[in-house]
């Protein structure tokens, strides 16, 4: 049994967005609820978040490709191969 990784592509979230920029307020409904504004703000406080995120006023923005190269780099497709009984 063996487990195989693949990158997932999330490039059509970016082709749904009508920006090239992504607020945080807004990370939710442009992942579907996969993440929050709240967990950015926790990634980024941590170091872990988007290294190009600019401010307006006191609003936080991702440029769109970066979130998404972003997002890219932390999520992997698990797939474990299905049993096989001996019988």
């Amino acid at each position: 049994m063996t487990d195989s990784k693949k990158k997932i592509d999330f490039s059509r979230m970016a082709d749904r967005w009508p920006s090239e920029i992504l607020f945080r307020n807004k990370v939710g409904e442009f992942t579907g609820g996969m993440v929050s504004g709240r967990t950015m703000a926790n990634l980024d406080s941590g170091g872990e978040g988007i290294e190009d995120r600019f401010y307006v006023g006191n609003k936080t923005g991702y440029f769109v490709e970066s979130f998404i190269k972003w997002l890219e780099k932390r999520a992997t497709h698990h797939y474990q191969s299905p049993k096989i009984s001996n019988q």
